[in-house]
Formats: C-alpha cells, sequence, structure tokens
C-alpha cells in the first residue's frame, strides 16, 4: 500500500474514549510525516484533540448530528473536500460507520467482529481482528493494513497555555505548600462510583501521612454536590476545585502530584498529560480500560465482586468492594516512585 496523502480517524466520543484513540493519530503521523491527518469528533471531547500536534484539522459534529440530514449533508461536503486516502473507525458503531463511509476513503480500515457492533463492519474494506489488550493497544492494532506497528504507544498531548495560567493562578491563591492531590469523584455510569465518603477519607489520610491537599474536581451539579460531600467529610483535607473546562482540567492534572479516579474521561485525561493516576475499577476490568502508560496503578475488588459483562452499568457492588486502605496503598507507593525518579 502506498503511503496515504491524507488519513482521517473517527473516534466520536466519549472523552476517555477519544483519548484512548491519541495514540493512533500520534503513530501515523510519526509513520507518514507528510499525510493530513482529520478527526471525525462530536461535542466537548474535540476539547482534548484541539491544538494536537498529530491532528490538521478537526470535523466538529453536534450530538445526534446523524438524524440530521442536514448534518449528514455538511459532514460528507467536507469529508470530500478532505479527500481522505485512508478512514480509520475506532468507534465501532453505526454512526461511525457512517462517518467512515462518507470519507470517500478507498481503504477503510475498523475493527472485525465482534468488537464493532451495530453492523459498522459493513463499512469497512479492511476489518482487523484485534487482541484482548488494553483499549489503547487495540486501537493502534488498526494501524497494522497500514503497514503500522505502534510497540509503544504515546499520546503527546499539547499544552494549553491560557488555562494553564489560569490554574496556577488558582492555585497560588490556595497558598498550597506542594502539588496537590486530585480526587474525581464522577463517572459516566452509576456502577462506576465509589462513595464520597470513601473519597474523603482517602484525601484526610494523604493529609495526615504526607501532609497533601486533595483538590476535589467537579463537572455539573450532580458531581459538585458529591465534591462538596467530600470537602466537608474530609476534616480539612481536602479543598472544591473551580469550575473547569477540559483543557483547564489537563492542565490542572499537570500541576498535580496524584489524580485518582474512578473509570471516567477526567481520569484518562490526567494520564494522557503524563500525570501519576489512581484508577478505581469496578465492573470493567483495569486491563483493559486502565490508565495507560507507565506510572499509574489501578484498584480493583476481588474478582468474586465484579459482575459479568452484561451487568457492568447496572452493578453496584463491585465498587464497594474496594477499601479505602488499598487506594491510599496504591497511592503512596506511586508518590514514592515519582518523588524517587
Amino acid at each position: 500500500m502506498q503511503s496515504p496523502r491524507s488519513i482521517v480517524i473517527v473516534k466520536l466520543s466519549a472523552i476517555g474514549d477519544v483519548l484512548h484513540g491519541v495514540p493512533v493519530a500520534v503513530a501515523a503521523r510519526r509513520a507518514f510525516p507528510d499525510a493530513r491527518i482529520g478527526w471525525v469528533v462530536e461535542g466537548r471531547a474535540a476539547d482534548v484533540l484541539a491544538g494536537h500536534p498529530a491532528i490538521d484539522h478537526l470535523f466538529r459534529m453536534p450530538r445526534g448530528w446523524l438524524k440530521s440530514p442536514a448534518e449528514v449533508l455538511s459532514l460528507r461536503r467536507q469529508l470530500r473536500a478532505f479527500a481522505a486516502d485512508v478512514a480509520i473507525d475506532l468507534q465501532g458503531l453505526l454512526k461511525s460507520g457512517v462517518a467512515t463511509r462518507l470519507s470517500g476513503a478507498k481503504t477503510r480500515i475498523g475493527h472485525a467482529r465482534p468488537t464493532s457492533r451495530e453492523l459498522a463492519w459493513y463499512a469497512y474494506s479492511h476489518p482487523v481482528a484485534t487482541s484482548l489488550a488494553h483499549v489503547v493497544e487495540r486501537n493502534c492494532d488498526l494501524l497494522a493494513p497500514l503497514g503500522v506497528t505502534a510497540s509503544m504507544p504515546e499520546f503527546d498531548m499539547p499544552h494549553w497555555p491560557v488555562s494553564r495560567l489560569r490554574m496556577q493562578q488558582w492555585l497560588h491563591a490556595q497558598k498550597l505548600s506542594a502539588a496537590p492531590a486530585i480526587i474525581n469523584p464522577g463517572a459516566g455510569w452509576r456502577s462506576k462510583l465509589w462513595p464520597t465518603e470513601r473519597f474523603a477519607a482517602v484525601a484526610h489520610g494523604l493529609h495526615r501521612r504526607d501532609g497533601l491537599q486533595t483538590v476535589v474536581v467537579w463537572g455539573g451539579d450532580a458531581e459538585r454536590a458529591a465534591a462538596e460531600r467530600i470537602v466537608e467529610d474530609s476534616h480539612g483535607a481536602a479543598i472544591m476545585a473551580p469550575q473547569t473546562t477540559l483543557q483547564d482540567l489537563g492542565e490542572l492534572a499537570r500541576l498535580a502530584s496524584v489524580f485518582i479516579s474512578g473509570d471516567t474521561g477526567p481520569l484518562h485525561l490526567a494520564a494522557a498529560v503524563g500525570t501519576p493516576c489512581v484508577g478505581l475499577f469496578g465492573p470493567v476490568p483495569g486491563s483493559r480500560n486502565g490508565p495507560y502508560g507507565r506510572g499509574h496503578a489501578c484498584v480493583e475488588p476481588p474478582a468474586l465482586l465484579r459482575p459479568a459483562w452484561g451487568d457492568r452499568k447496572t452493578d453496584t457492588l463491585s465498587m464497594q468492594g474496594i477499601e479505602v486502605a488499598d487506594v491510599l496503598v496504591a497511592t503512596h507507593t506511586l508518590l514514592a516512585r515519582s518523588q524517587a525518579a
């Protein structure tokens, strides 16, 4: 296969899933430095890709675009003008399969069944059977038809200077003596939530043993209420973060000593920018979805508490099996490693 002149990547949402696709763009850029690389993405997830050095153009689509003939035609016009030789569908759903076909690319790559669903595989000229490894590595497997091997996937995330200055100024105003820990209590599924009183106990433990102050980040009213409960129950060990954009959150994570969270977009953003992360994984295994790369840890319940795959969105017992002591041990271990490096 000749080197492509232009490549379009399709990963529409969610934030964590989009971040898990970033190493594909990085590897493609290194393999084909002269190619133009575009990305089709929905809603707020575009903010974590903005300014990325591996991406030349973002096709920003509103949520629900597939139900609007005008939006579908608009995307088709934009993609045909981009004239992609190769389209790579990292999502494997109907809407991503449609976007892949709309690209007009002759080489259309995606996950083979059963990873792809909703008949998305009909859109592909090159369906790829991927491994059972971490989702980042499975995404990078899709570069194989192009002769590219991403043996060490990297994120190479951009810096957002305006957000960094804003977060530096806010931290300075808090008069913290050291880089704080960050706790993120939110999650997209109820089954991925950890009790707020346990997060508060972690913040208290970090303050008592390590002298660390904890910043609790949040997004939306429900997460703000959870953050307020954590701060209230932390015995003065935690403070509320201001309202942040995704780029603010990325830069705040860069300024932190450790990031503690369940399986959700902010955790994967923190990992992507290089912050040591402790991920709490109940309904899905950390080996598949955990913070990717070296310098992170996953805390999981006993195997007997992990739900069947079909119950992963409704089960609430698995996260209850994660103990405060285990999270503190994992966090202390990461902090000690960071200080020794």
